[in-house]
């Protein structure tokens, strides 16, 4: 049984930049603040999932508000009336008194909000994925480095206590080496389409949306229902697809209880690639060599309709994971708690006694670690590298063909057409 690894240990010993989990918190406005002072929060997308998000802060100085969409900006003011107002959030970072900021807007803005805040010297909680593309995960972990600052990646079950049992019994060995893990979502589907071509009509933009903030660094074009509000997720130049949106909740126990990391080979198929939209369905493949006393794995994800073999297939839980180890079998669904297989093989087994902390919440985790330096359990010296591994299966779907990255180049090393997907163009003034 190998010695357990504390929440702390890992975060520092896991991050492919070298980067410690935190630095000592400060912040922009030179403010000292004890424990029981209230940071001044801005928040960055305050309806759908940014709305969670502003509650998660409320109990703190709200002092900026900021979205696209008037009603949306209208509800929350209503709730914050002494915070001032934004529809641009190049503007709410320029807010002197600020120490920290949420940012809930779509794939596309989170690494333009996220430079900005970092390079002020804010704290800063993003939604997951971190970045919309490669790139913008390595640039945002240089920053987060060199300023200190207290960062979390909204990824809520990180903290879960079903998956903190989990990596409890994956760090001791209950089912002995891993060498195979699989990961099935039923996205998309219901929730939004893929797959689509651009469309052609032109309606008018809705009353009250200030469409040209929301395009944001996105190439110019006219407003679309299919786009927004909840649609852009399917689109290339909006969002990562299916794997961005919940690979980052369910390759995440994988990523963090298996050390994932280092070069990684990934093949992706699926439906012929659309341009412009991600496909209806992905199964990808990702080949991790072995990482010290830890062997060779492979990890794969279905998306869609995308399903593992029958013997796979009946022990995986839709919207969770299958860990296949030399000694037995975990599985584990989104918001559930580990499964031991087969049942008989452990029968009387007990589990490791708890060792690694109960949250405080994922929200307040962050606000004590902007007060105190504490460790966040998503920082984005963690949360880069995860994030840029996860979207490498979009990579090698779009280049349609098996890839081989090199996370101390940043580069894939045996497909060179491959490299364009890493990064992309930004609108003039949206600059990173």
């Amino acid at each position: 049984m190998k010695s357990p690894l504390n929440r702390r240990q890992f975060i520092q010993s896991s991050s492919l930049f070298g980067v410690t989990a935190m630095g000592i918190a400060r912040v922009a406005s030179s403010r000292v603040l004890g424990a029981n002072e209230r940071l001044n929060i801005g928040v960055i997308g305050v309806g759908g999932r940014g709305a969670g998000d502003l509650a998660g802060v409320a109990h703190e100085n709200i002092v900026a508000l900021c979205d696209v969409d008037d009603d949306r900006l209208g509800a929350a003011s209503s709730k914050h009336q002494s915070a001032k107002k934004y529809s641009d959030y190049r503007e709410l970072l320029q807010q002197k008194d600020l120490d920290a900021v949420v940012i809930a807007t779509p794939d596309h803005h989170h690494a333009p909000a996220t430079v900005r805040a970092l390079r002020r010297g804010l704290h800063v909680y993003c939604e997951k994925p971190l970045t919309h593309t490669v790139e913008e995960a390595r640039l945002i972990a240089k920053l987060s480095a060199e300023h200190k600052v207290a960062t979390q990646m909204g990824t809520q079950n990180h903290e879960h206590p079903g998956y903190l049992r989990l990596i409890e019994l994956l760090q001791t060995g209950a089912i002995g080496p891993v060498r195979e893990v699989h990961i099935i979502t039923d996205r998309p589907g219901t929730f939004w389409t893929q797959g689509m071509n651009k469309p052609t009509s032109v309606p008018a933009v809705p009353k009250g949306l200030h469409w040209n903030e929301w395009l944001g660094p996105a190439e110019d074009r006219l407003y679309h229902p299919d786009y927004v509000p909840f649609r852009w997720r399917g689109w290339w130049d909006f969002g990562c697809g299916a794997i961005g949106d919940m690979a980052i909740h369910l390759m995440d126990p994988s990523f963090w209880g298996l050390k994932l990391g280092g070069p990684v080979k990934v093949s992706s198929k699926g439906p012929s690639v659309n341009p412009v939209s991600g496909p209806k369905w992905m199964e990808t493949k990702f080949e991790f060599g072995p990482r010290g006393e830890l062997p060779a794995v492979n990890v794969f994800w279905y998306e869609g309709v995308a399903k593992p073999q029958p013997d796979i297939a009946k022990e995986l839980p839709m919207n969770g994971s299958l860990f296949i180890g030399d000694k037995g079998r975990i599985a584990i669904a989104h918001d559930g708690y580990p499964k031991l297989l087969p049942e008989k093989d452990f029968e009387g087994f007990k589990a490791p006694a708890p060792y690694l902390p109960a949250s405080p919440g994922h929200h307040q985790q962050w606000i004590n670690a902007c007060k105190s330096g504490s460790p966040t359990g998503s920082p984005f010296s963690y949360a880069a590298p995860f994030t840029e591994t996860v979207l490498l299966g979009n990579v090698a779907y779009r280049t349609g063909q098996s890839i081989a990255f090199d996370p101390a180049t940043g580069k894939v090393t045996n497909v060179e057409t491959a490299n364009q997907y890493l990064g992309k163009a930004y609108r003039k003034g949206w600059e990173i």
